[in-house]
């Protein structure tokens, strides 16, 4: 998936600079419902589409949650967390259990 980012925008506060990135989400949306619909997601599969989403976006959850990419162990927990959270759901492929 390429970045979804669509604007940039860099002020300075003080002494610090903020860049603020805006993504749009739609692409990822669209292929959530797509695999939904095409996802081999069937009882017994060894293999789970659980979910589409940007890299963007699990790098703002691990902000949030002062986590880093390399801790993937919190990696794998805050993807889990948020895609399991309601706010997210329409991310989510497959509806079971994990």
């Amino acid at each position: 998936m390429l970045s979804s980012r669509i604007d940039q925008k860099i002020t300075f506060e003080g002494d610090d600079m903020v860049i603020k990135n805006t993504y749009d989400a739609t692409a990822a949306l669209q292929d959530a419902a797509y695999a939904r619909e095409n996802s081999q997601n069937t009882l017994g599969s060894d293999y789970k589409h659980v979910g589409n989403i940007d890299a963007s976006m699990v790098t703002n959850w691990l902000k949030q949650a002062g986590k880093t990419w390399a801790d993937t162990d919190a990696v794998e927990e805050v993807i889990k967390r948020n895609l399991q959270n309601g706010e997210f759901a329409k991310f989510r492929v497959w509806d079971g259990k994990w």
